[in-house]
């Protein structure tokens, strides 16, 4: 059987269906994995995406963009090919999407991860005969902890600063991390504040029904005393730069897969380090791989070529490693 996908110097393609998946570069359809920015970008003559994924498009990328969303695990046919989007549990709205054509089928993951994490609609695996997964973390090194045990700690450093009578600054994708820590944590401990970047997608989200808790806005109106004790989540963008002044005394917490890496934190000049990652680890790689049951599984973004070498030599997989232009998780971008 031939692929159903292509592989371009404007990304996925699938020709059949005459369509692109999270595309680099514009084209006329381009189906979206999700919000991000890495994934969805401007110029596209067309998009589709899941509902909870459009607000925060049309937010980023104009109200005027054609955009039609499509549920969970409904079918429709582009040029003959049969199309459906299932939860990848990355964040809210993330889908993999499914292609079939002539008994042929395809799953593109876009990001995932497979623990549930009490925000997003939870991972679904998806059979097919090609696979295409991400590689963020696909490292051995990389093996995430129960979430519960991650919100402990920062509920537990939360608690300690505000005894002390310092602010907690958390920094987190505005995306996304964001709204999993503010649904995670104990709000019994006090307020959650918010830098203007998340809470615009805060609100993206909240217009798609999605229940979150309370969050305020930070304007320069509010008293400095009123940060006190409480917590604030806050973009990366935001370390060490002047916005900072108005939260102390502070303590100050960054929440990525990549502080379990040593040395990042210190990099950072973050209080604390929590690893939390809406990206799946090394054991969910290769778990996400096995559920699929794709003899051929494409590589993309992240360590591709360990993650690549480990399907053939230790799985006998057709494995093949892909170019990308998609970035993953990083310290130093505000998907």
């Amino acid at each position: 059987m031939s692929s159903l996908l292509q592989f371009t110097n404007k990304g996925i393609y699938c020709a059949k269906g005459e369509f692109y998946i999270d595309p680099w570069r514009p084209v006329k359809k381009a189906l979206i994995t999700h919000g991000h920015a890495d994934h969805s970008r401007p110029g596209h003559r067309y998009y589709l995406a899941h509902p909870q994924s459009k607000h925060i498009m049309q937010q980023r990328l104009g109200h005027d963009i054609q955009i039609e969303t499509i549920d969970y695990n409904n079918n429709i046919s582009i040029n003959g090919v049969k199309v459906s989007f299932h939860p990848a549990g990355h964040i809210p709205g993330s889908a993999q999407i499914r292609l079939e054509f002539n008994g042929k089928v395809a799953v593109v993951s876009g990001d995932y991860k497979l623990e549930d994490d009490g925000l997003s609609t939870p991972f679904e695996s998806v059979k097919c005969h090609e696979f295409v997964t991400e590689t963020t973390f696909g490292l051995p090194i990389y093996q995430w902890k129960p979430q519960n045990e991650t919100f402990g700690e920062i509920n537990t450093w939360w608690r300690k600063n505000k005894e002390e009578g310092k602010t907690s600054v958390i920094f987190a994708y505005a995306l996304g991390k964001a709204q999993r820590i503010m649904k995670n944590v104990d709000t019994k401990i006090g307020e959650i504040y918010t830098h203007g970047a998340v809470e615009n997608a805060t609100e993206a989200l909240r217009a798609t029904g999605l229940d979150l808790p309370e969050t305020i806005k930070i304007t320069n109106d509010i008293p400095k005393k009123n940060y006190a004790g409480n917590l604030v989540i806050a973009t990366p963008a935001s370390i060490g730069t002047p916005w900072m002044k108005k939260l102390a005394p502070y303590s100050t917490g960054i929440a990525s897969g990549w502080m379990m890496l040593r040395g990042t934190r210190r990099r950072k000049a973050a209080d604390r380090g929590f690893v939390l990652s809406d990206h799946a680890d090394w054991n969910g790689l290769l778990e996400a791989v096995k559920l699929s049951e794709a003899q051929t599984v494409y590589s993309t973004h992240g360590y591709s070529n360990v993650f690549t070498k480990y399907l053939k030599e230790e799985k006998g997989l057709n494995a093949i490693r892909l170019n990308s232009q998609i970035e993953g998780e990083s310290l130093d971008s505000e998907l």
